[in-house]
C-alpha cells in the first residue's frame, strides 16, 4: 500500500502534462483538418471503385426496385412476382405480360406448386429428384441435369431457370405457339398453347 501511495503524485503529474500536450494539439488543429480530407477522399475513392466494380451487380438487381411491366390485369397472386417477371422476360427478350400468363397457367402464382409429374415452382420446371426423376430416357433419367427441387422453390431461381428455357425452345422451334407446345405437358397438343395465349392476349395491356 505505501509503495503505490507514493506512485500517485507523479503519475497524476504525468497525466496532466500527457493532457495539456494533446488538449493544445487538439486546439491547434495540427494536421486534423488535413487527415480528416485525406479520410474523405479515401472513403469516395474507395466509394467510387465500389461503384464502379459492381456496375454489373447493380443492373442485375434492379428487378428488386420497382420495376414492374405487367398488365394490372393479371390477379395479385401473379403480381406480387411483377418486378421478377419485368426483369427475366427483358433479359431472354420476352413479353412480361406472357410469362406472366404463363406463370398464371403454370402455378397460379404458387411458389411452391408441386405437379403430380413432379414439376416445381412459378414455372413449373421437372427438377432432377423427385417424382420427376422416375422419368427415363437413353442414357438415364431424363431430367438429371436438372436444378433440385429446393432450387426450384426459390421464386426467382424458378424465373430465370424458366424463361431460359422458354427462350431457348423459341430459338429452336422458330414461333412463340411451337415453343409454348414443347414447354407444356407433352400429350396435349396445343391446347397447352393455345390456353396460355389466349391468357396473354386477354389480359395483356
Amino acid at each position: 500500500m505505501e509503495n503505490s501511495s507514493r506512485m500517485v503524485v507523479p503519475f497524476a503529474f504525468l497525466t496532466g502534462i500527457l493532457l495539456a500536450a494533446f488538449l493544445f494539439m487538439l486546439t491547434a488543429g495540427i494536421n486534423y483538418p488535413s487527415n480528416a480530407q485525406a479520410a474523405s477522399s479515401l472513403i469516395s475513392e474507395t466509394t467510387n471503385q465500389t461503384d464502379n466494380n459492381s456496375t454489373e451487380k447493380t443492373n442485375a438487381i434492379t428487378h428488386l426496385q420497382g420495376n414492374c411491366l405487367v398488365s394490372s390485369n393479371f390477379p395479385a397472386r401473379i403480381l406480387q412476382w411483377c418486378d421478377l417477371i419485368t426483369y427475366y422476360a427483358n433479359q431472354r427478350g420476352l413479353k412480361p405480360d406472357l410469362l406472366a400468363a404463363l406463370i398464371l397457367q403454370e402455378s397460379g402464382g404458387d411458389p411452391t406448386a408441386y405437379s403430380h409429374s413432379g414439376a416445381v415452382g412459378l414455372m413449373q420446371v421437372m427438377p432432377r429428384d423427385g417424382l420427376a426423376a422416375e422419368f427415363m430416357c437413353a442414357g438415364g433419367p431424363c431430367f438429371r441435369n436438372r436444378p433440385s427441387i429446393k432450387q426450384l422453390q426459390n421464386p426467382e431461381f424458378n424465373i430465370d431457370y424458366g424463361t431460359k428455357m422458354l427462350a431457348n425452345l423459341i430459338n429452336k422451334y422458330g414461333s412463340l405457339s411451337e415453343a409454348l407446345k414443347y414447354y407444356g405437358p407433352m400429350d396435349v397438343g396445343y391446347s397447352y398453347s393455345n390456353t396460355v395465349l389466349a391468357l396473354y392476349k386477354r389480359l395483356r395491356e
